[in-house]
Order: C-alpha cells, then sequence, then structure tokens
C-alpha cells in the first residue's frame, strides 16, 4: 500500500503534462514505475486509502485465463469493466472487424489462449506454460504475451498488462509483468491484484510455491480529472495493514480454472478500507 502511495505522491511532484489523444485529455506522466508484491507471505496489494472492487479485478482475470473476446461473457462472471471499451469506443464502433454488441475483438485473453500461427494453426501460450512449470521446466521464456502488432487492429483496445514472465528457482515461482500504460488512480489497483493473483493461481495448479511478483509500468500517469480527488482526498488518508487473499485450495489445475471457478471461490480477509472515491474513467 506504502508503494501504490509513494507512486502517486511521485507522479503528482514529478510527473509532466501529457495530452493523451485517445481521450483528448491531458495526463500527468512519469515514465517507469515498479511495484513489488510479497506473494508466498500473502501480503495482497488492496488498496485501503479507498473502498476496491476487487472482485471485479478477479473476474477480469478469470475472463483472460479463459480467453474471452466477449464483455457479456465477463458481465456473467462478474465485471462490467469491457463494456465501455466494447460498446461505446467510437473507433471500436467503426470498425469493420467489429461482430456486434459486446465483441470486444482480438485482445488479452484471445492472444494468450489463440495466438494465431503464419500456417492457419494457433498456439495456447498459457496451456504451454501451465504444463512446462508442472513439469519443473523453467526455459527462461515461460511468457504469457497479450500484445500483438499485427492483430492490434482486430480489437476494441490495445492491452495495457501486456506481458507476464513466469520463472522457476527449484519449487519457487516468480511473476515478473509489465505493463505499458496505467491509470494509476483507477486502474492500478485492478492490476496490482491482477498480477498477485495470476502468480498465486499459476503457483496453485503447477505445484509450485508462490514467491515474488514485480510489476513494471512504463507510462503511469493521472488523469487531469482524477488529479484534485488523488491529491486532496485520498493521498490525505491514512492506510491500514494489507489484507490476505485466500482462493479455493480445490482448484488444482488449468482446466478447474476454464470450467467451474467463480468469484466465490475467493475471499479477502482483514480488509479495512477508507470510502470508496468515483474517479472519472476514460474511455
Amino acid at each position: 500500500m506504502r508503494q501504490y502511495l509513494e507512486l502517486c505522491r511521485k507522479i503528482i511532484d514529478e510527473g509532466e503534462w501529457i495530452a493523451n489523444e485517445r481521450t483528448g485529455k491531458r495526463c500527468l506522466t512519469i515514465i517507469n514505475a515498479d511495484l513489488e508484491y510479497d506473494v508466498g507471505n500473502n501480503e495482497f496489494p488492496l488498496v485501503t486509502t479507498r473502498k476496491s472492487y476487487w472482485k471485479a479485478a478477479l473476474a477480469e482475470l478469470l475472463g483472460y485465463l479463459r480467453g474471452y473476446d466477449n464483455a457479456a461473457d465477463f458481465r456473467a462472471l462478474g465485471t462490467k469493466t469491457w463494456d465501455a471499451n466494447a460498446n461505446a469506443n467510437r473507433e471500436w464502433l467503426d470498425n469493420p472487424a467489429r461482430k456486434g454488441e459486446d465483441d470486444m475483438g482480438r485482445v488479452y485473453g484471445v492472444q494468450g489462449r489463440s495466438w494465431r500461427r503464419p500456417d492457419g494453426g494457433s498456439v495456447d501460450q498459457l496451456r504451454c506454460i501451465v504444463e512446462h512449470l508442472s513439469a519443473g521446466v523453467d526455459d527462461r521464456g515461460e511468457i504469457l504475451t497479450f500484445y500483438n502488432p499485427g492483430e492490434l487492429h482486430l480489437g476494441c483496445l490495445r492491452p495495457c498488462l501486456y506481458s507476464h514472465t513466469f520463472s522457476l528457482l527449484g519449487d519457487d515461482l516468480y511473476l515478473t509483468s509489465y505493463q505499458r500504460s496505467c491509470d494509476v488512480p483507477l486502474g492500478l489497483n485492478f492490476n496490482q491484484v491482477q498480477v498477485f493473483a495470476l502468480l498465486a493461481l499459476m503457483a496453485q495448479i503447477t505445484g509450485r510455491r508462490p514467491a515474488r511478483a514485480w510489476h513494471k509500468i512504463v507510462n503511469a500517469h493521472i488523469y487531469e480529472d482524477q488529479l484534485e480527488l488523488m491529491r486532496d482526498v485520498q493521498l490525505h488518508r491514512e492506510p491500514f495493514p494489507s489484507p490476505r487473499l485466500r482462493i479455493n485450495p480445490e482448484i488444482s489445475s488449468l482446466r478447474d480454472l476454464e470450467t467451474w471457478v467463480s468469484l466465490d471461490d475467493f475471499a479477502v480477509e482483514g480488509y479495512q478500507h477508507h470510502p470508496p472515491i468515483a474517479y472519472p474513467f476514460s474511455v
């Protein structure tokens, strides 16, 4: 929690104003931010200086792991995070590749579960990684990437949290996640939850011990219509201790994640928080 607040302060103190063409807004921006999460000791990086809707973040992660490409499927899991980008993004609405209402195109989990090969086949990146880690194999290339430059035009949004590298040292599993762009007041807590939970889940289904996760952000920013709430409200609140994430121990395979796992299989213990803050969302 402290490192999150330190990043927010750094953006306010050192950031530069940059115009964002997609949203038509300015962003107070810094380049390069590094966060670290102790997954092995279950120090869940949930923001406590405002209420965090962690269930939606886990639902979104679960949809990625299943390779979903439709906002309706994400809503069924328990999150509406893709409604706006699928249905209110004018550039995507005018894109001939869009299949209709709620279609997201070839984004995120689609690339992770069905990366197209030149010969017409596809690669299930996630399954390959799970098989390797389950066998104790780390070839220094256990990389799950959602960023496919050849198909960016076929999706409603370029992936932000776009790459995850898994590393084994003995039975200890580590994760290094890369994010090209981050809306810090609104989006970062989602992303923190997802990086943490991804390592915890992957360790559980491959029989490894979760260790540490590193979360590297290239462009970290605060939108101009979020600045006052962050500077004058959230940063004046004292954080509470980190809560703990509980995952159903019966989840033991990728097949489980693909089929029966739901939000009922996750719980957060000891979560104290301040009141919510309604940060504006930019499509």
